[in-house]
This record gives C-alpha cells, structure tokens and sequence, in this order.
C-alpha cells in the first residue's frame, strides 16, 4: 500500500515540477537548494569552461608558435641546401669548363702536331723523291708554283702549288700528301688542268701519292685518271665496303 502511494506521488510529481518550477519562485529556490549538492553551481561551471578555453588558447598559441618555429628552422635549412646546391653547381661547371678547356688545348696540340708532322713528313719524302730521281736518272724535278687570279682552282683566287717531275719531254705531275680525300682528287686534277691551260703543255700523267686515302677517293681517282699509290689497296676496298654498309 505504502509501496503504492509512493509510486503515485513520483507520478504526480513528474507531472506538476515543471510547471511548479515555472510558477513558484520560492518552490524552484527550494527545489535548486536541495539539487545544489548533485551538481556545481553555475559560476563555478562557467570558471571551469573559461579556464578550460583558456588552456586551449595557450595550447593552440604554443602550437602556432612551435609550427612557426618549425617553419623557419625548415625555410633556413631550405636556404643552405640551396646554397650548398648553387656552390657545388658552381664548383662543378667550373671544373668542367677547366676539362674542356684542358682537353681542347689538348686536342689542339694533338691537331698542330699532326699537321707539322704531316707537312714535314711530305717535304721529306718530296726532298727524297727529288734527289733520288735527279740524281739517278737525270730527270728534272720541280716545285710549281704559281697564282690562280680567277679562282680556277680553289674558286677564291689562290697560290697553286704542284711537283712536276719532266723528263725528255714528258710532264707528270705529282701530288705528295699525308692524307687526300675525294676533294683533293677533284682538286689535284683542276690544278693539273690550270697548268696546262696556262703553260699550253699538256700533263701525261697524274700521280697521288699518299699513305691515308679516304675510301671514297679511289673511284674519283679512277674517274679522273689519275694514278693513286698509297699502303694497301685491300684497306681502301674494305674502307669501302664498311661505308657502304653504314649508307
């Protein structure tokens, strides 16, 4: 029974509080005082949450300010790898300007070397021949030199320079050269053209002498009739050959 009545009174009371609490001031004073125990008061709720904002303020501060310090620690370490970077971009391009120069210096001492040696090696062989020939067999041997003013030879005007070697009549004229390619064939025979159209004799032979033909000279050579002696005909036809596979 008392079990009963206590259940209906939580009913009516679940009912009616509310509108009570709205109605009655001194019911909600009465009602807050004896609730006050189950919960914190307001002000201290309110002290709790702005301490509570507080903290995360600072915490948020601290956090920018670490990000920012991070940041500026990343951006000068950014700036010395670049600089490390430029410096040994630029240490780098200035040693390989230094190789090449080295090795254009080197290829130039190699060229000049080999073109003095080809000219001393060819006034050689000329003095040789010339002595040789004059020597032994009573044939006249010459260096021709003369100035092409129209250009017959070289196309610009130019000096013309042959060895013709004479005898009883009989001109042939003589290219002695460290190396000749199909040009040079083309030019030995312009040459051999200008002196007969301007001493009006005729050349009965053309004659190249040379150790290192260019395989494509040979059948210019043929063509122009003249007369190529070099060290190996074999090495100039398999030249030939490996050209010919690669066109």
């Amino acid at each position: 029974m008392a079990s009963t009545n206590l259940e209906e009174i939580k009913k009516i009371i679940k009912t009616e509080l509310p509108t009570i609490l709205r109605t009655d001031p001194s019911f909600r004073r009465y009602i807050l005082q004896i609730t006050k125990l189950y919960y914190p008061p307001k002000k201290k709720t309110e002290d709790r949450i702005e301490q509570l904002y507080q903290q995360l303020l600072q915490m948020q501060e601290q956090s920018e300010k670490r990000w920012q310090e991070w940041s500026k620690r990343w951006d000068e370490t950014q700036a010395e790898w670049n600089r490390k970077w430029e410096e040994n971009q630029k240490t780098i391009n200035e040693m390989l300007k230094r190789l090449d120069k080295i090795d254009r210096r080197h290829l130039y001492t190699i060229g000049a070397l080999g073109a003095r040696w080809g000219l001393y090696s060819e006034e050689s062989f000329r003095n040789g021949l010339k002595a040789i020939i004059e020597d032994s067999f009573g044939v006249e041997v010459m260096r021709y030199v003369d100035y092409d003013e129209k250009g017959e030879v070289f196309g610009p005007p130019d000096q013309i320079e042959l060895d013709l070697i004479i005898r009883n009549g009989v001109v042939i004229a003589c290219e002695i050269k460290s190396s000749m390619s199909k040009a040079d064939m083309y030019t030995l025979w312009r040459k051999k053209k200008f002196y007969e159209k301007k001493h009006q004799k005729k050349v009965d032979r053309v004659i190249a002498i040379c150790p290192m033909v260019d395989p494509r000279a040979k059948p210019a050579a043929e063509k122009l009739g003249i007369e190529l002696y070099t060290h190996s005909d074999e090495f100039i036809e398999k030249e030939e050959k490996n050209i010919n596979e690669i066109a």
